[in-house]
């Protein structure tokens, strides 16, 4: 049985007696293929402490790999959080100056209308 790539050959018997290992080794990032399956071809040789020792330094590259994704991701979010406050910020501006803008102009049509009632008075 071959895994995603096909490129891993896993017999059978190997599968069936580590199968968690085997999916460690597998998964594992900081494997090449080649290493990989030099892993998969000696596992039946190894004594269980160093299926012990292989199986914790797997386990505990993925969790710490798992580590570094989270704080990535959080990171991500912290950046994207700040965007969108920069975004919200610039709008309230916009808004702001909108407001002032039109408030300007309402006093100035207000003059304009005031001084036109004044000179149709006038006549």
């Amino acid at each position: 049985m071959a895994d995603q790539d096909d490129t891993i050959v896993v017999p059978e018997e190997t599968r069936a007696k580590f199968p968690h290992l085997v999916e460690l080794v597998l998964g594992s990032e900081s494997m090449n293929c080649e290493e990989r399956s030099y892993w998969i071809n000696i596992l039946p040789a190894m004594t269980p402490d160093q299926l012990q020792n292989l199986k914790e330094i797997l386990e505990n590259e993925k969790r710490q790999l798992q580590s570094i994704d989270r704080k990535y991701d959080r990171l991500e979010k912290d950046e994207e959080e700040k965007l969108l406050r920069k975004i919200a910020q610039k709008r309230k501006e916009r808004q702001s100056k909108r407001t002032q803008t039109e408030s300007r102009e309402e006093s100035r049509d207000e003059e304009v209308a005031e001084a036109l009632l004044s000179e149709i008075e006038a006549l």
